[in-house]
């Protein structure tokens, strides 16, 4: 039995009407179909739009919507991610540092600096300063984390 050329690629041309009220048909899939086309998951499509990586679309009710635009960079996304061994906080990464000027000079400073005793500690109590700063550090941080339900009973 042949088959038409729109039933061939209909997950190509998705008729969005079925989202809600915008009833036009377009080049664009939804989350779930961008999902089984480019084997990310709806949760990580997600992500990735979160951290900047790829902006779909929004059709009249909300819903998400992939054109060719998106789905090649999902596709050149994974290309680089495999191509480099990265994960896509390193990437989401990349971005803040390029449109985050005070960050790029934090990270740069932090880079180039070298460890040295500050002068008003003696080498031999270097050690215990530094851990006491750690404990101070991880104090502070566990005080302003929230806590969860398991820590509450």
């Amino acid at each position: 039995m042949a088959v038409s050329p729109a039933e061939e690629h209909s997950n190509l041309d998705t008729t969005v009407s079925g989202l809600g009220t915008l009833g036009v048909q377009m080049d664009a899939l939804t989350i779930h179909e961008a999902a089984q086309t480019t084997g990310w998951s709806p949760r990580m499509l997600r992500y990735v739009e979160r951290v900047g990586l790829v902006a779909p679309e929004r059709s009249g009710a909300g819903y998400r919507l992939y054109g060719p635009a998106e789905l090649q960079r999902l596709r050149t996304l994974r290309e680089l991610l495999d191509d480099h061994e990265l994960g896509l906080s390193d990437v989401a990464f990349a971005l803040r540092m390029r449109d985050d000027a005070e960050l790029r000079r934090a990270v740069d400073g932090w880079l180039a600096a070298t460890a040295e005793r500050p002068e008003h500690v003696p080498a031999p109590d270097w050690l215990r300063w530094e851990q006491e700063k750690h404990s101070k550090l991880l104090a502070a941080a566990a005080a302003h984390r929230p806590t969860t339900l398991m820590e509450t009973r």
